[in-house]
């Protein structure tokens, strides 16, 4: 067998999957191979319009599932072990991984991004690649993240019935961190239609899961995004979630079948229901001009270990409105806000108040 001849998925299969394997990466839970992450641009000639190249990196390794720490570009031995390097770079800085590889079969060739290692690249032996706890060592300290951080960042995410797309990933996985770090006011800016609640459910459940955060807040402006947060993604709470509100309802999810949304406040007395620990609410509903209106003052200022805010850009970033005046009260719970349009102004800026 001439090793020149061998296509490039020939030299994956022979030479660089089971170096990395002998690494102790774990074929099924840490090895993915061929990972599509973006679709390719959309181009229109007059009236022919067709799709360009999807992105694909041929290797992403992960320390636990949507925790990557590591990818590979790999080449055919005919091209020099480090002529995958700038794609993976390219992919590494769009995924936000910090440790790139790139291998034609012989060696690899190593690029640390975190601008740890004494070289910020080295030829790798075929058998020297790094272990899952090497690199993660690696990547704790770039994060800047204690061991004590680790129950936390390492939390699992729900599986569900989809997975989190790689930019919902990055946005999730950096808020935990930040979280984990003791950062209590966080600033998510994420295009509309890219799916914040799903982001803010990820979140929210990690946290939970972990212990850090067992009274959670989800704060909106409008009664449809706390409703199909409610019955979609945040239905896997179950019956440790309820609404803000005073009467019970019963809506359709996507998949078409019904679920009912409880409601976390007694009507007549107006008292609050405290033996939940996931709340969402609409802002106006417990919060109003005259003292008697603001509902919210029934818990006490550290009911709450989290507050998610969305679409926080609406009122939150004036000095005199509902959503802060909530958010103030609340001073001692951890607050991350949601926005596709962070405010900034000369007199407005919810970018000062999540630092």
């Amino acid at each position: 067998m001439n090793k020149t001849d061998l296509s490039e998925r020939d030299i994956c299969t022979k030479f660089i999957t089971p170096a990395v394997k002998r690494a102790g990466w774990d074929v099924m839970s840490q090895i993915r191979e061929e990972v599509s992450f973006t679709k390719g641009r959309i181009i229109v000639r007059g009236k022919l319009v067709t799709r360009g190249k999807s992105k694909r990196a041929d290797y992403i390794l992960y320390y636990k599932p949507n925790i990557p720490i590591a990818l590979i570009e790999a080449k055919d031995n005919a091209q020099a072990v480090g002529a995958g390097m700038q794609q993976g770079l390219e992919y590494g800085e769009t995924l936000d991984i910090p440790f790139v590889f790139a291998s034609n079969g012989d060696a690899f060739l190593f690029h640390d991004r975190t601008g740890q290692s004494a070289d910020t690249e080295a030829e790798l032996a075929l058998d020297a690649f790094p272990t899952p706890a090497d690199l993660w060592a690696k990547y704790l300290a770039w994060k800047g993240l204690q061991p004590s951080d680790e129950e936390i960042v390492l939390q699992d995410y729900y599986e569900g019935d989809k997975e989190p797309r790689y930019y919902q990933q990055i946005a999730i996985n950096k808020t935990i961190e930040s979280t984990a770090k003791g950062q209590d006011r966080n600033l998510l800016v994420m295009a509309t239609g890219t799916g914040k609640t799903y982001a803010a459910f990820q979140i929210i459940w990690r946290l939970w899961k972990a212990g850090r955060n067992k009274l959670i807040l989800f704060l909106a402006d409008r009664n449809v995004l706390i409703d199909q947060a409610m019955v979609n993604d945040f239905r896997p709470f179950g019956a440790t979630m309820a609404k803000l509100s005073t009467s019970s309802k019963t809506i359709e999810r996507d998949d078409g079948s019904a679920s009912e949304i409880p409601a976390a406040i007694e009507k007549k007395q107006r008292r609050i229901d405290t033996s939940y620990e996931v709340y969402l609410a609409l802002y106006q509903a417990i919060t109003g001009p005259e003292d008697r209106a603001k509902l919210f003052r029934e818990l006490s200022p550290d009911f709450f270990d989290l507050i998610v805010i969305d679409e926080c850009h609406r009122g939150s970033a004036a000095e005199d409105s509902a959503w802060r005046e909530i958010l103030e009260y609340f001073s001692g719970a951890t607050q991350t806000g949601l926005t596709a349009t962070p405010k900034e102004t000369e007199y407005v800026s919810n970018i000062h108040y999540f630092g």
